[in-house]
């Protein structure tokens, strides 16, 4: 369906060059504000977590509410996102993005404000939740668009975005929980107001071309909503990988948290617990920095392949060793993952068409959650009857099965990378007429799809 001009990858710049700053600079000022709003967005995302535990648990309410408070952000966020990539196809995305920022610097500080002035109930801070679930499902879908409109590397900038991330990660807990421990929650919350309105700025600082002609006429919301399904379900690599990691999320990822969480502090005592998790983030670091550097042609395999790695992690935890190699599995893990995160966003952002992207995008996102809570919600009687150690053993087989499965799929594993973005309206790569022939027509290394 799309051909790109070339060879795929040759005269791309390489990582080095385009960190360094060649023909293909990728620190643009776009880029730079467009990196800034999401690192500081991910600092406050990661320290929610430790603010509504400790703030529920303080005010009396036990793990039950603090999940319940939790899963009303992730519900919203899961039933929404796909009429949130509608939305971004048929408007601003930057606007749209701009506007979900604001709506949770609200929220936030509505939350702070009950946490100050002693009036906090579970029911305000579940519907706090809904509202930010809702803004993050208008959010997150112009984040895949947006990355190739303001980076000549998009694999470049996703492996940069993911190394500060992953930073922020390893930062935004400890920040928590020392604004907790000599403030109060209330303080927490309020700073990721705070990295709302940063990342709101950072934003409006971004200078993009509009993609729609003005005055192009616009389908009807269900009919953009369909030829999204249409556009997702046209592509065996996009939907395959999506059905494979429902597997991943049911039987590894999704049982992981909670389970790890209570054999290592259980064994080993909730400071171990902070050092494997740490060395989880630095793993994943160190994945990102990979990511700028290796060009795979095949993205996909690549991906597949480091995913091997991701086992290590349930392995060595449910096999029963010590700190030091519990530590070493989860950076190895880190690793792997944090590198499959890298191609698979590059794969989507320049194989689909932008015209339809955020939608696609939105179905990916929907799809990846959609087996995480009912992994997390069997984790438990499942460890009552086989046993905490079992499960993550089997957490590992199933990530096996699951990297070597997209391995076994040719239009997984034979799908060439296409460096210039793609449009189906025109664009830096000239796409094909629509619908001349199969999306998976051909993915012989001379025609990408």
């Amino acid at each position: 369906m799309m051909r790109t001009a070339g060879r795929p990858g040759r005269g791309r710049p390489r990582g080095k060059d385009v960190l360094g700053g060649g023909s293909g600079r990728l620190w643009s000022r776009n880029f730079t504000s467009f990196f800034t709003a999401r690192a500081v967005a991910k600092l406050g995302e990661t320290m929610l977590p430790v603010a509504l535990a400790a703030g529920l648990l303080q005010y009396g309410y036990g793990a039950g509410a603090v999940g319940l408070a939790t899963a009303s952000s992730v519900a919203c966020f899961a039933g929404l996102v796909i009429f949130g990539g509608v939305l971004a196809d048929r408007f601003s995305p930057r606007k749209l993005m701009i506007g979900a920022d604001l709506t949770r610097l609200v929220s936030q500080l509505t939350a702070a404000a009950l946490f100050f002035t002693d009036h906090v109930a579970l029911w305000q801070m579940c519907v706090i939740g809904a509202v930010n679930g809702a803004a993050s499902a208008i959010f997150q879908p112009g984040v895949a668009s947006t990355v190739p409109r303001i980076a000549a590397d998009v694999q470049a900038a996703n492996g940069a975005i993911r190394v500060a991330e992953s930073c922020a990660q390893l930062a935004g807990p400890a920040l928590a929980g020392a604004l907790v421990g000599f403030a109060s929650p209330g303080a927490v919350f309020a700073a990721h107001a705070g990295t709302y309105a940063l990342s709101a700025l950072g934003l409006l600082l971004v200078r993009l071309p509009p993609e729609r002609a003005p005055g192009a006429p616009t389908a009807r919301f269900r009919t953009d909503l369909a030829v999204g399904w249409r556009e997702f379900r046209s592509r065996t690599w996009l939907w395959g990988v999506i059905a494979i990691w429902c597997l991943l999320m049911l039987g590894a990822s999704g049982p992981l948290v909670p389970l790890v969480a209570t054999q290592v502090i259980t064994g080993h005592g909730a400071g171990s617990y902070g050092l494997v998790n740490s060395a989880l983030g630095a793993g994943t670091v160190v994945g990102g920095l990979l990511a700028l550097s290796l060009r795979p042609r095949r993205m996909l395999r690549a991906g597949a392949s480091a995913l091997f790695l991701f086992a290590v992690f349930p392995a060595v935890v449910g096999g029963g060793f010590g700190v030091p190699v519990m530590v070493a599995g989860a950076a190895v893990a880190g690793i792997g993952n944090a590198f499959w995160g890298v191609m698979w966003a590059t794969t989507v952002q320049t194989q689909v068409p932008s015209d339809v992207l955020n939608r696609i995008h939105a179905y990916d996102v929907a799809g990846s959650l959609a087996m995480v809570p009912v992994g997390q919600a069997l984790a438990g009687p499942a460890a009552g009857v086989f046993g905490t150690d079992r499960v993550l053993l089997s957490g590992a087989v199933v990530t096996l099965i699951v990297a070597a499965t997209l391995l076994c799929v040719p239009a997984i594993r034979n799908l060439v990378r296409a460096d210039p973005p793609v449009s189906a309206a025109g664009g830096p790569a000239p796409a094909a007429p629509r619908g001349t022939g199969r999306p998976d027509a051909g993915l012989a290394p001379h025609e990408p799809h």
